[in-house]
């Protein structure tokens, strides 16, 4: 039997004594966070963000296997938010739909999740109505012309179904119960809300493709109103990602249970948990940009320099820089970008890398 087959399904029951102590933890260290960025100036702050909110996208779909480019994600995010970064790519179409989803759940959380708003995002994430090669539902629910939507892995033959969810024919049913429940106060901790509503709506599965994307967003939509306000400083599928294993057991083995949910919750909170302990990692980051960018501040450098500058303090960007990777990235001559690295270099923003000749190398000086 599968959870949504139990008689009183979608009753979920609760331990609240097993999650106080895990929950009043983690809210404790949620305000110490928030508390630590309200104390930063806007720009870090809106730094901050733009980071998270990057690698919060470029995450959650790689949970899914879809690998988007973060310099797309990071520049689309940027236009969206009104932030002005040089030198950035611009988005294709499918990069900015993902983005349009995830900045309408976390920048307008204060407004109610509808059936409209869940077709907008699926449409969004599907902009061309195909999911690879094959044309899919979009903007609807799913249809059962495919049979049952089913998780399945194995040779064919000897597959093993992981999970089966709801009938189509239950799914407008399934999701106005959803969206009511979503809507309405309870006496809730908003933390655990967001951890049932991820758990209830990938149960529900209700559109042909997109549903694991969908789910995240509509946690950190919750999460987003549980902090209350639109600025995201920890990234909930970045953690999920980095335990991707652990995420598909956890949904698995609920799926096969009881409406008893205190185990996912449990491991949604140590997640949630291991996502705020990350976010002091992207802080300290933060703050090294902000220090090196007014250490050069202090002279003017040409635009070139500043955007490879700004490039290399992306949390994406790989190895040191050298002057054939320079010029690809400025567009510029070998000797051009030689004189530009030899003007930062003596300026002391660029530290030379041990080694010498064609392996030689810099990176930035980062201000005690």
């Amino acid at each position: 039997m599968w959870i949504h087959q139990n008689q009183n399904w979608p009753n979920f029951n609760l331990d609240h004594e097993a999650l106080a102590f895990k929950l009043g933890d983690l809210r404790h260290r949620q305000g110490n966070l928030l508390g630590r960025m309200e104390g930063l100036g806007f720009d870090l702050r809106q730094e901050a963000n733009l980071s998270i909110l990057t690698s919060d996208i470029v995450k959650s779909s790689a949970i899914e296997g879809e690998h988007l480019d973060t310099a797309e994600v990071r520049s689309s995010v940027a236009q969206r938010l009104g932030i002005d970064i040089a030198s950035l790519p611009k988005a294709s179409r499918h990069v900015d739909g993902i983005v349009a989803m995830m900045l309408d759940a976390t920048q307008q959380f204060s407004k109610p999740l509808t059936q409209n708003r869940l077709f907008n995002w699926q449409a969004s994430l599907f902009p061309n109505g195909h999911s690879g090669m094959h044309r899919i539902t979009v903007g609807n629910w799913r249809t059962d012309h495919a049979g049952p939507m089913q998780v399945i892995s194995g040779p064919f033959g000897k597959e093993k179904v992981h999970f089966e969810a709801p009938a189509a024919q239950l799914l407008k049913a399934e999701m106005h119960s959803f969206l009511q429940w979503f809507e309405q106060p309870l006496k809730l901790d908003p933390v655990l809300k967001a951890g049932i509503a991820h758990f209830w709506f990938v149960t529900i599965h209700p559109f042909e493709d997109g549903n694991g994307r969908i789910a995240r967003a509509v946690c950190d939509m919750a999460l987003a109103r549980a902090d209350n306000q639109t600025m995201r400083f920890y990234s909930m599928s970045s953690q999920i990602e980095a335990e991707r294993e652990h995420y598909y057991d956890q949904l698995e083995h609920q799926q096969r249970g009881s409406l008893d949910i205190t185990q996912w919750m449990i491991w949604f909170l140590e997640c949630l948990g291991r996502a705020i302990s990350s976010a002091e990692t992207m802080l300290s980051t933060v703050l090294d940009k902000a220090r090196i960018w007014e250490f050069v501040n202090t002279q003017p450098v040409n635009g070139r320099q500043r955007s490879i500058i700004n490039r290399m303090l992306e949390a994406d960007f790989k190895g040191h820089m050298n002057t054939s990777k320079y010029a690809k990235l400025a567009k510029c001559s070998t000797d051009t970008a030689l004189r530009d690295i030899q003007e930062l270099k003596a300026r002391g923003i660029f530290i030379q890398n041990p080694g010498g000749g064609r392996s030689t190398s810099y990176r930035c000086y980062i201000p005690s």
